[in-house]
């Protein structure tokens, strides 16, 4: 922190700028009220500044954050989201202290893109009804409640609502593109608060601020609503682990030198929920936006989001009057910009082009985000990019049909022997993972084999084999040797034996003498089984017969 205290100083007091509105807004979006985002930027931001893995994270609350808590505040009220706050700040401590933190970056792209993608959309949907200047109706359903607000506000049209929202959005959109260092949104919002305030123009406002903040109480908690609510705080509990994570490694990828502790960030965001909580607030995370903005206009050290903490704190004790005035349209109009400017064209293009799997995988959990909550659709994406993941492994394993004569010495067979050897004998190398995907359609391919009288499966270039393909593997043997086709195998790897052994799939062959170390012992053996059974000529006098 004494690095560079005065770039830090002026970090913070940009970041605090920014996050004013958004607090502001995510807090009257979550249902939870200003007063509540408010807290929750000053306590959680200041915690997770001193306590989390991340140099550059800044915490609050976030819109993720509220498409989760919106449907908890309805059905528990305000209490349920508090309580559910605190469960998930346990939750994540104890995350944390079981080193899970690495587990997070196995999620993969296309499900974060998609739930963001999805997030987006339910922000934006949540802001139609103050943007038109109505009363939200009650309903967990973003997309229900904005049609019902818009079918209110055609019966009773509001023009000064939609005009601030309106104006205060496309400042944002605009100013950012042409000076994306100027905080547009605080501009946007005094601009709009001034207009309405000089105009007496007629339209809601944020209304009474307490001043400062209460002191801590659990009054909240409800230890008989702990059962119902925790699978709530568990959804929460992921989201902020996810959303967390994602921020300081987004931080990681825009500095030089820094590198964040993923469990030491769990424990830092497991004790800002713990006590935003306790002071009135609700569930916070890393805030992407916002650590943007901390790195980008020159933040060294935690000491920025410490100030911003700071700022937003003085902001409580000494303006919560002047922040009354704000219209709730312009705060409509700040999270509208914002949910816009989480939709990454580039990033989602570039993914359809990708391939088809992740373009599903991206469209799916977009989808279920929308109509249904953000733990079912990861939950969703994950089991459709694994089975995506899947499909690419199977086809990656291959089943390929080799010539003799790459494993015989010369000096073992004449040309004209490997030539009739070849009409008897058929070696397969199986290339790449043998797994259940992969491993009926094998099955297939192996057993169409001509009508040969030995097969040699090759299995040195086997990288991985799981009971499915094991299983499958001693099916082929069984329908082969059912056939009248002496199966050799060579080349079994001692980390595979494993799933072999457990199921049996060459005790047989073992006991037969038919499996090798090398291809060439295996074709030897094939040889002199040939030669015995009279089909093809034995070894000539004074000529070296293959070894076995």
């Amino acid at each position: 922190m004494r690095r560079s205290p005065r770039r830090d100083l002026v970090s913070g007091l940009t970041v605090a700028v920014v996050a004013l509105p958004l607090a502001l807004g995510f807090g009257i979006t979550s249902g939870a009220g200003a007063q509540a985002g408010l807290v929750t930027a000053v306590i959680a931001g200041a915690l997770a500044a001193v306590f989390g893995g991340s140099n550059l994270q800044v915490t609050g609350p976030t819109g993720a954050m509220t498409v989760v808590l919106v449907p908890i505040v309805h059905s528990y009220g305000i209490d349920g989201v508090m309580t559910v706050g605190l469960m998930a700040g346990v939750v994540l401590v104890a995350l944390s202290l079981l080193r899970a933190g690495r587990a997070m970056s196995y999620v993969p792209v296309p499900v974060i893109e998609g739930f963001t993608l999805g997030i987006a959309g339910v922000i934006g949907l949540q802001q139609i009804p103050g943007a038109l200047g109505v009363k939200a109706a009650s309903g967990g359903n973003p997309a229900v409640v904005a049609a019902k607000a818009v079918g209110d506000f055609a019966g009773h049209p509001h023009v000064t609502s939609i005009a601030v929202a309106v104006g205060v959005a496309g400042v944002m959109l605009l100013g950012s593109r042409l000076r994306p260092t100027i905080p547009f949104s605080l501009l946007a919002v005094v601009a709009a608060t001034a207009a309405v305030w000089g105009l007496g123009l007629s339209t809601a406002t944020i209304g009474h601020l307490p001043s400062g903040l209460s002191a801590p109480s659990t009054g909240f908690f409800e230890v008989s609503h702990v059962g119902a609510l925790l699978p709530s705080a568990l959804a929460v509990a992921a989201l902020a682990a996810l959303e967390s994570l994602m921020s300081a490694s987004a931080a990681d990828a825009m500095s030089v030198s820094e590198r964040h502790d993923s469990d030491r960030e769990l424990f830092g965001q497991g004790l800002a929920n713990i006590a935003a909580p306790l002071f009135g607030g609700v569930a916070a995370t890393g805030a992407i936006a916002r650590t943007a903005v901390n790195v980008r206009t020159g933040a060294a050290s935690r000491l920025a989001a410490l100030v911003h903490a700071a700022i937003l704190a003085l902001i409580v004790f000494a303006a919560a009057p002047l922040v009354a005035h704000i219209p709730r349209a312009a705060l409509a109009g700040v999270l509208i910009a914002t949910a816009v400017r989480m939709v990454e064209v580039g990033s989602i293009r570039a993914l359809a082009e990708s391939g088809r799997g992740e373009t599903l995988t991206l469209v799916l959990t977009a989808t279920v985000t929308l109509v249904s909550t953000l733990v079912n659709a990861v939950i969703v994406g994950m089991v459709v990019a694994a089975a995506v993941a899947v499909a690419k492994v199977s086809t990656a394993a291959r089943l390929e049909q080799v010539p003799l004569h790459a494993d015989l010495p010369p000096a073992d067979h004449h040309a004209e022997e490997q030539a009739l050897l070849g009409e008897h004998i058929v070696a397969y190398r199986l290339d790449g993972p043998l797994l259940f995907a992969a491993a009926h359609r094998f099955l297939l391919e192996l057993t169409e084999a001509a009508e040969v009288k030995v097969v040699i499966l090759r299995m040195s270039r086997i990288s991985v084999i799981d009971s499915s393909g094991a299983r499958v593997l001693a099916d082929a043997v069984d329908r082969l040797t059912k056939r009248g086709v002496l199966v050799l195998v060579s080349g079994v790897r001692p980390e595979h034996r494993r799933p072999l052994d457990a199921l049996g799939t060459l005790d047989e062959l073992r006991e037969a003498g038919h499996v090798f170390t090398t291809t060439p012992e295996a074709i030897a053996f094939a040889h002199a089984h040939l030669a015995g059974a009279g089909i093809i000529p034995a070894p000539r006098a004074g000529e070296r017969a293959p070894a076995r």
